[in-house]
């Protein structure tokens, strides 16, 4: 489901009873492979992407040579980008479509920083965003409409862990909340947006790359991972403590906390906890009716607003 936080100016917590504490979650916006953003006025709140011009179908000359952020040797470029991934796909397709976009684009589909930091690419697609009006717990801002991703995107694997935020920030916001616990692995909670964009700001001065948020739109589209169930595992219910720390094995049985990262199974693009453990920040304003008109390219959310989209879900 989506939900609308204010933009508070220091780390804060949701209630436990509204849903747990809010961490974030980063893409880092490297390959162009479709039409350029649409230039939107707020868009100074987010680092801009870097811009290419490979768009699916072109021509273009594949590069000599070309390694990975691990040093490993780039797959050889091909010279015509792949189709789309157009939902629904299942999982052995998804991994086909970043096998097929990686070469394409002579990287590797998975990539690891300098903080550990562990991120996965996420294929250029189109999806139905929203679900339908007979979903079980659907809320009415839910809006079915069609969207496409348009640029291929790296988008890390797990929540920000408490290591990785100490990393860069050098703080540890989540010291002296009831429901934290500290150690590396735990996902870096009571973040507040605006602490969230100053994370991605230090952290591409840090790396020489954009990190961001994802916008509300590619966060869906990397969660589903080509599927149109309630979940990115479908419809059954019985699965969703394999994948998600959620009320039935977390605070239902008292462990209010923030889990660790990456305990649960992921989903097909390899994303971990994008249900469930803590909500997660993205980069547009909220607005309930906004996809009743918005764009079906690349939608950045309203222009303005007073609070902030949280996708996810959490561990209570």
């Amino acid at each position: 489901s989506r939900s609308g936080k204010p933009v508070w100016k220091e780390p804060w917590a949701i209630p436990a009873a509204a849903g747990g504490i809010v961490v974030l979650l980063l893409i880092m916006m490297l390959f162009g492979s479709g039409e350029e953003p649409q230039d939107r006025a707020n868009q100074s709140s987010m680092p801009s992407p870097q811009q290419f011009d490979y768009f699916p179908g072109q021509q273009r000359t594949p590069e000599s040579t070309s390694t990975t952020a691990n040093n490993e040797a780039a797959p050889d470029k091909v010279a015509v980008a792949p189709p789309l991934a157009v939902a629904p796909f299942d999982a052995a397709q998804a991994k086909a479509h970043q096998a097929a976009w990686a070469k394409y684009l002579g990287i590797s589909v998975e990539y690891t920083n300098s903080i550990d930091m562990e991120l996965a690419l996420v294929p250029p697609g189109k999806f139905i965003m929203g679900s339908p009006e007979d979903e079980v717990a659907r809320h009415d801002d839910e809006y079915q409409h069609g969207v496409s991703i348009s640029k291929a995107l790296y988008m890390q694997t797990t929540e920000v862990s408490q290591g990785q935020w100490k990393a860069v920030m050098g703080t540890e916001p989540w010291r002296g909340h009831r429901y934290a616990k500290a150690g590396p692995n735990y996902a870096a909670a009571f973040v507040s947006w605006d602490g969230a964009v100053a994370y991605c700001k230090k952290l591409s001065e840090k790396e020489g790359k954009t990190y961001r948020l994802p916008t509300e739109a590619e966060w869906e589209y990397a969660c589903r991972a080509g599927t149109e169930a309630r979940w990115s595992f479908g419809n059954d219910e019985k699965e969703l403590g394999d994948y998600a720390w959620y009320h039935n094995n977390a605070r239902g049985i008292g462990d209010r906390y923030a889990h660790q990262i990456k305990q649960k199974k992921s989903n097909a693009f390899g994303l971990y906890d994008m249900h469930g453990n803590v909500w997660e920040w993205c980069h547009d304003y909220y607005e309930e009716d906004y996809y009743k008109q918005s764009p079906t390219s690349n939608p950045q959310g309203p222009e303005s607003g007073s609070s902030r989209v949280l996708r996810g879900g959490s561990w209570s």
